[in-house]
């Protein structure tokens, strides 16, 4: 490994790798259990109330499990970065496996869209959170909340990597490639469009809005450190956020047509 590792970790690595001691596995389980937490964290942050904590966390585990019993200590890669794309890649397909975001939510999504639509066609303007609350008979926080679990679900979709039917080898959405595959180049040219996308419709944000969402997600600050950061209370963070990602999700929706 390429990591400069104590002599304890060297002996449990060596007690896992060649004698495969169940021991030593979970030994090693234990002292990279903190990955499992972090991924956790990160990727509930997104999820309905409705998902379990506790069944992303099994997801993780699964995860970190299935890093050591694949990693090859002879290769030149750091275990915490190859446990890392095994257990974010277990959990997102353990998620998209299981339909994470309840029917229910999906219908109401779908209620939003084409409300949003038909009001689109009779202002000529896109719809306002609000408006479409007023229609159907919702708050606007339950308009907000819906739009976003559901462009989270879409973004899901766009980082699967897809499978042939005779590929056993199932690495997780993308983040763990073999070295004999690659994307075939329109699969690629359409995952660039689809994030070149999203980028433009980013920038068509307001200036508080694109500062909440680069902290949020490429910084991955969390609500109230990006309140404490813009002296505003974590509710307002909240709303900005969820306003934001309102806007992203009907802007990709209208290019989707």
């Amino acid at each position: 490994m390429s990591r400069s590792l104590s002599t304890q970790e060297l002996e449990l690595w060596e007690l896992w790798t060649t004698y495969q001691r169940a021991d030593a596995a979970n030994e090693l389980v234990e002292r990279y259990y903190y990955l499992v937490s972090y991924h956790v964290q990160r990727i509930t942050a997104h999820l309905p109330k409705s998902v379990s904590k506790d069944d992303v966390n099994s997801l993780g585990l699964l995860g970190l499990y299935d890093a050591l019993k694949k990693f090859d200590p002879a290769r030149d890669l750091k275990f915490d970065t190859y446990a890392s794309f095994r257990i974010r890649g277990s959990i997102i397909d353990g998620l998209r496996k299981e339909d994470w975001l309840p029917r229910s939510v999906r219908d109401r999504a779908k209620k939003i869209e084409q409300t949003a639509e038909s009001l689109e066609q009779k202002f000529q303007r896109p719809a306002a959170a609000d408006e479409i609350a007023e229609q159907l008979h919702m708050s606007v926080s339950e308009v907000e909340e819906t739009m976003k679990d559901s462009l989270y679900a879409n973004v899901l979709s766009m980082e699967e990597r897809s499978r042939d039917g005779q590929d056993d080898h199932k690495e997780g959405i993308g983040y763990s490639i073999p070295d004999h595959t690659t994307p075939a180049p329109h699969e690629k040219i359409i995952k660039e469009e689809n994030y070149q996308e999203l980028a433009d419709q980013i920038k068509e944000l307001n200036e508080k809005e694109q500062m909440v969402i680069s902290l949020f997600y490429h910084e991955e600050l969390t609500l109230t450190e990006i309140g404490q950061l813009l002296n505003l209370t974590t509710s307002r963070i909240s709303q900005i956020h969820a306003k934001a990602i309102f806007k992203l999700k009907g802007a990709l929706l209208d290019l989707g047509k």
